[in-house]
């Protein structure tokens, strides 16, 4: 008996020296003071390229939806089809902004397809909790019940720009994956550690590195009650936090919505699990490599078609003409 209380006190020993260590990297570590240093420098990103501008071809509807749990989230609609012929285009935006960024993309695609672009949970201009969820997957969970009332039959594409595309990659690999038929990944971030990522995303992306290893020992035992702690900046442009869109930015992301917005640790698995997709990038790309996309995805999937476009950033891919007419040629082929 005294050697069981001898391994009990070990093991108690060993648990708190466990978490001390967590704790002491979490809070080594503040979201505040220098950790804010470079909020509002830029990130060589030119946001320029994808805020307002709805375009007059055709009306957007902004509306709302019941996400996960029944909260009321927006959505903006762009040529709704009662009829139900046409394939339904889901569209998910970026980090740090919300669903206007695909207003005109939208409106251009909404003779080919009935287009929701849902703005994520914690983003906008009036989310509950900016920069957080309730759960790692909630995001997962909110699209779908987006397309919950989508009729069996009907062809659904899943499209993503940025962290929105690794969201998508996340989507196909989860529980909901099987809801997709087709996967538009406009130049999707992959993981942090993934040959595709430039250092820190081409200086947007500004994490809080020894809070997210401590945060990540807490989760590896089970404890998530410190999930909402700030693990992620960004490097908004000024001009965007002080114009008349200021409003619609989030500037940093907690550990939940952080992790929740990506494929998960083992990316090749998530990527493994697309349906046949489309992945778009632009060869002037600041934040991802994008030479680096096809021989990374293909060591693991056949089912890709991949399109450089010459001279466009990160962002600009997004309105690119060269993406527009590749979206089409996707949409037709579903017809």
């Amino acid at each position: 008996m005294i050697w069981l209380t001898r391994i009990g006190i070990v093991v108690g020993v060993s648990v708190l020296v466990y978490l001390g260590i967590a704790l002491g990297l979490i809070l080594s570590q503040r979201a505040t003071g220098a950790e804010m240093a470079g909020q509002g420098s830029g990130g060589g990103l030119d946001f320029s390229a994808i805020r307002g501008g709805e375009s007059p071809e055709r009306a957007l509807e902004r509306e709302s939806y019941a996400g996960a749990g029944g909260t009321q989230l927006p959505v903006t609609v762009a040529g709704r089809d009662p009829s139900g012929a046409k394939p339904v285009l889901v569209m998910v935006h970026g980090s740090g902004w919300d669903g206007t960024q695909f207003d005109r993309l939208a409106a251009r695609l909404a003779d080919v397809a009935e287009v929701r672009v849902p703005t994520l949970r914690g983003h906008g201009k009036n989310p509950e909790r900016r920069g957080d969820v309730d759960y790692i997957g909630q995001m997962e969970d909110d699209l779908a019940a987006l397309l919950r009332d989508v009729e069996d039959g009907r062809p659904v594409v899943m499209l993503g720009h940025s962290s929105g595309g690794g969201l998508v990659v996340r989507f196909a690999g989860g529980a909901h994956g099987a809801m997709i038929d087709r996967a538009v990944l406009l130049a999707p971030f992959l993981q942090y550690d993934a040959p595709t990522t430039r250092e820190n995303s081409g200086g947007w992306a500004r994490p809080l590195t020894r809070r997210i290893i401590g945060l990540s020992m807490l989760n590896t035992i089970g404890i998530h009650a410190l999930d909402h702690l700030t693990a992620m900046r960004f490097a908004m442009p000024r001009e965007v936090l002080d114009g008349p869109e200021g409003d619609r930015a989030t500037t940093a992301y907690s550990w939940r919505l952080n992790q929740g917005y990506a494929p998960r640790r083992d990316w090749r698995g998530d990527v493994a699990a697309l349906p046949p997709f489309l992945l778009v990038a632009g060869t002037g790309d600041e934040a991802f490599r994008p030479d680096a996309y096809e021989p990374a995805m293909s060591e693991v999937t056949d089912t890709g078609r991949y399109l450089l476009v010459e001279g466009v950033g990160h962002l600009g891919i997004v309105n690119a003409p060269e993406t527009e007419q590749a979206i089409r040629e996707v949409l037709n082929d579903l017809g």
